[in-house]
């Protein structure tokens, strides 16, 4: 599968075992040689095993650590999921094992704000990944940790190409100081993040992922959030709200009565070991209607 291992500079290891460990846990097994195919078929099979949640903030447990050795533990062998910072580190760990070029960018949240990309500068909260093949012209957007509207598909880095992906139709338009990735949703097509080609060094994600996690006023803090994709649906959590959101037809919206029934949809059906945590049925109860 590549070089033996891959150092990062907080000091983790990867190695060929622990990528037999990944490949097996996102179901995958199709080739590992770096070609487009390959992107294709780890980014779908990732985004259906591994969930989008926010457990470790909710719980007071700050997410620093974002070594190879750290997201191995805790999303492949612990079967936890984990939110942009986490999820697109472990993806640039295994892409870059198995010798695609990845480049780690931040962006600016914009997705759900009444001003979009006209309200001001939001903090660098997002990590997103730019990704290119061998022998192949061109790169790759891949971003699979925006949560319940993440990218599902590899899109080609050119702006203004709509781009179709296994669910909704993406776009990189160009601003004056960089980009923002939109997706079409209801015939209108909505800003998620905007974001520049700077590659951002280890310290700027650490920096960027302990604040989201530590911050008081964060959501990741202050409320419960998971979502999971699957071929043909989008599944999301917030709080006790459950919205299945099915690809080209109507979306079914659950109420959920309380923290036991927000439990039961994490773990057995984004397939979460929440053990280890404290009282998580607790900290849910508390959140519920966040």
């Amino acid at each position: 599968m590549g070089a033996q291992t891959v150092m990062d500079s907080a000091g983790g290891r990867l190695t060929d075992d622990d990528l037999a460990d990944y490949v097996g846990r996102i179901g995958y097994a199709g080739a590992t040689d770096p070609t487009l195919h390959t992107l294709h078929g780890l980014v779908s099979a990732h985004e259906n095993r591994i969930p989008f949640e926010n457990l470790d903030p909710l719980m007071g447990i700050p997410v620093e650590d974002l070594s190879a050795r750290a997201l191995f533990g805790k999303m492949v062998r612990r079967r936890r999921g984990g939110y942009c910072f986490e999820q697109n580190s472990l993806m640039r760990y295994v892409l870059t094992e198995l010798g695609f070029g990845v480049e780690a960018l931040t962006g600016r949240v914009v997705w759900m704000s009444p001003a979009g990309l006209d309200g001001p500068p939001t903090a660098l909260t997002h990590m997103v990944l730019l990704v290119s093949i061998p022998g192949v012209d061109g790169r790759y957007l891949v971003d699979v940790g925006f949560g319940g509207q993440t990218l599902t598909s590899p899109i080609r880095f050119e702006p203004n190409e709509i781009q179709a992906t296994r669910h909704e139709p993406y776009r990189v338009r160009p601003l004056a100081d960089g980009y923002a990735l939109e997706t079409l949703i209801r015939d209108d097509w909505q800003p998620l993040y905007r974001f520049t080609e700077e590659s951002r060094p280890m310290i700027d994600l650490q920096m960027g992922s302990w604040y989201v996690s530590t911050q008081p006023r964060s959501i990741f803090v202050v409320g419960l959030s998971a979502a999971m994709v699957t071929d043909d649906a989008r599944w999301n959590l917030r709080g006790r709200n459950l919205t299945v959101h099915h690809t080209g037809g109507p979306s079914d919206h659950v109420r959920l009565d309380n923290a036991s029934q927000v439990l039961d949809v994490l773990m057995n059906r984004f397939g979460l070991d929440v053990g280890g945590l404290g009282d998580v049925h607790a900290r849910i109860t508390e959140v519920l209607d966040t």
